[in-house]
């Protein structure tokens, strides 16, 4: 029954591949938010799309830039119009950002290149400014810098809250968001293939669970992007997790604990303009766990919380299952898929505030050393692939009828 019916879809989609009708459709204007809905030239725009943290690194190197063309080519094909990446590596091998404000063009000319690749495939882009985790220097370096100045720094959570590191990200955000693209010509801050800047990658300020510092860090942060660029749209990059303004609800957080982090107070904040959150049950739960289950509550209690405490639209901006993780299979990671998806177009269809979503992670053929478990092939993997394209043409729908 299973193969059967995503059989049926698979032709389904593909035979909509080859009409046309399932093509990426993010270039030609910038998205907006109006409440808790996504407009686009004045209609409704709801999201589906990937991340793939690695483009700008494999841009960066001429033998390696097609694999970025190829991404973008083929999530187009397949009706995507959205992908997030990282607009950072700071410190470490090929870095962006060397040292504070010391910046390497080549890098720089690989976020060129990505960004002009999107345009040209219809895909609009969330471009992330740095990392909570030490991946491609985090928080981390930033705080590392300072010390290597002179400066005294207990632990890395001072990224928030450091006057001397805030500026240093401050500095770099403007380096970023007001870069004239050796590509097209054009300023980041003016081109419309970017939907939003994303503060952090998954940001937690464990050493200070009361959630002050990290509030105080968003909005002075969101401030100072607002005050550069204010055509963009900005979300903060969280996970979901909730924490003092709604007590009660910190018992849905994973392990039912806090991270320093709340989704409703942090979303907010003025400035920002929708909130995200991520879902991998494979990570945060314990094994016997029901996590369907977990699923369907986290995406619905976010999805309460956007429609009535934030106010905004929400986008589920990672979400994803390891081929590595106990009792793996293709037709288990479909069904996750289709959940989410399923969950997405109902609120979305129901006048809700679901945006779209963003499955981690979309990777070309031939990028076996950069696998995570979390990849998809769409070349390897037809059944999860007929489902983002049946998705496609499910937002695609939505944007017909609002």
């Amino acid at each position: 029954m299973w193969r059967k019916s995503w059989g049926f879809v698979l032709v389904f989609a593909i035979a909509s591949i080859v009409s046309g009708e399932a093509r990426g459709v993010g270039g030609g204007g910038f998205v907006k938010t109006k409440g808790k809905k996504f407009i686009k030239n004045g209609k409704a725009f709801f999201l589906n799309g990937f991340n793939s943290y690695w483009l700008m690194y494999m841009a960066s190197d001429p033998s390696t830039r097609a694999k970025v063309s190829e991404a973008f080519a083929k999530a187009s094909k397949y009706g995507m119009n959205v992908a997030r990446t990282w607009a950072f590596n700071d410190g470490g091998s090929k870095p962006l950002q060397a040292s504070p404000g010391s910046y390497n063009q080549d890098m720089f000319k690989g976020l060129d290149f990505v960004v002009s690749e999107a345009s040209k495939h219809g895909i609009h882009l969330i471009l992330t400014l740095v990392n909570n985790w030490d991946g491609y220097g985090g928080k981390k370096q930033y705080v590392q810098w300072a010390r290597e100045q002179g400066h005294s720094l207990n632990n890395d959570d001072e990224f928030f809250t450091n006057a001397i590191v805030k500026d240093y990200f401050k500095n770099y955000i403007k380096a970023v968001v007001t870069r004239i693209n050796s590509v097209s010509g054009v300023a980041y801050k003016d081109d419309s293939t970017i939907l939003a800047w994303e503060l952090m990658n998954e940001p937690r300020c464990s050493s200070d669970l009361s959630g002050k510092a990290f509030q105080n860090w968003v909005a002075e942060m969101a401030t100072h992007v607002k005050s550069i660029d204010n055509k963009h749209l900005l979300n903060i990059g969280l996970e979901g997790f909730y924490d003092e303004s709604t007590p009660e609800k910190k018992q849905n957080n994973p392990g039912g604990v806090g991270i320093g982090t709340d989704f409703v107070s942090n979303n907010r904040i003025p400035q920002v303009d929708f909130a995200t959150i991520h879902l991998y049950p494979d990570q945060w739960l314990p094994s016997g766990v029901n996590e369907a289950e977990f699923v369907r509550k986290w995406i619905q209690s976010h999805i309460q919380d956007s429609q009535t405490a934030v106010g905004k639209p929400l986008v589920v901006a990672e979400f994803g299952k390891s081929s590595r993780s106990a009792n793996f299979s293709v037709g288990s990671r479909d069904g996750y898929f289709n959940g989410i998806y399923n969950d997405v177009c109902k609120c979305a269809a129901g006048g809700g505030p679901c945006g779209g979503a963003l499955f981690w992670q979309l990777m070309a053929p031939g990028m076996e050393s950069w696998s995570d478990g979390y990849e998809v092939v769409l070349e390897n993997s037809p059944s999860t692939a007929a489902l983002i394209a049946h998705q496609s043409h499910r937002i695609s729908a939505l944007h017909s009828n609002e």
